[in-house]
């Protein structure tokens, strides 16, 4: 048996189960196994991610309504810091099948599309791009492009640029998901999980910043709160989230 302290290495996943293991146990409330709480983890970690879009444009009215202050009280730089973690910028691979250029996998959210790195190509709807090819003056251009969207990819327009031969030369900047939560660990002779990165399983440490801790540890505690079939610790965990959120503004 290796010792324990060879599996000890602080990060915020472990020190977000340690609490949560330590809130829902007090007076025998009940207990998560590594895989329930990795469930968790990653829907506490996509619901808070999600919800990073939505306060960033909140906060960013509210500073212009002068209800926030810049230096430490610049609330929308803080979010759009934890924002900027998962943007990507890459270029774009041609789908030969559907003759369009496909969004990444990963994709949560397409920014940008570029040519050349320098053109930025507009994005119309579906019902716009019939008129917009059909007139004399605003047709579609290489210095003046757009495209259409669907569950395929992206459709180019002049179709001169929606080829094969553009591969490389039409870039993106986009959100990626979030990378799934991992807590991964070793099984002692008693069969207690203990906290061990190094496993082959693919440990996978939360990406959003330290700051959202508690955030995803009052997440983590309803989710959990349902699991045990605990309403006490869903309202508890409910209650303090609310005051967490009123506390940051």
């Amino acid at each position: 048996m290796w010792p324990l302290f060879f599996y000890y290495i602080c990060t915020m996943i472990d020190s977000v189960r340690n609490t949560v293991l330590s809130i829902i146990s007090k007076d025998n409330r009940g207990y998560i196994t590594p895989m329930e709480f990795n469930l968790f983890a990653k829907q506490a970690q996509m619901e808070i991610f999600e919800g990073l879009i939505y306060k960033y444009s909140n906060a960013v009215n509210n500073q212009n309504g002068r209800n926030y202050n810049a230096g430490y009280a610049d609330i929308p730089k803080k979010i759009s810091e934890a924002i900027e973690v998962f943007s990507i910028y890459d270029s774009l691979s041609f789908d030969a099948i559907n003759l369009r250029f496909s969004i990444p996998s990963n994709c949560f959210y397409l920014d940008k599309v570029l040519y050349n790195n320098i053109i930025e190509i507009e994005k119309v709807s579906h019902s716009k791009i019939h008129n917009l090819l059909m007139s004399n003056t605003a047709a579609p251009t290489t210095s003046y492009p757009v495209y259409t969207m669907d569950g395929f990819g992206i459709t180019i327009y002049p179709s001169i640029l929606n080829s094969a031969a553009q591969s490389g030369f039409i870039t993106s900047q986009y959100l990626r998901y979030p990378l799934d939560p991992n807590w991964t660990y070793t099984s002692l002779s008693n069969g207690d999980p203990v906290f061990n990165p190094s496993v082959s399983a693919g440990y996978q440490d939360f990406e959003l910043p330290l700051s959202y801790e508690t955030d995803l540890v009052l997440k983590i505690l309803q989710y959990s709160g349902v699991s045990i079939r605990e309403i006490e610790v869903v309202q508890a965990a409910k209650s303090e989230e609310v005051q967490n959120i009123q506390e940051k503004g």
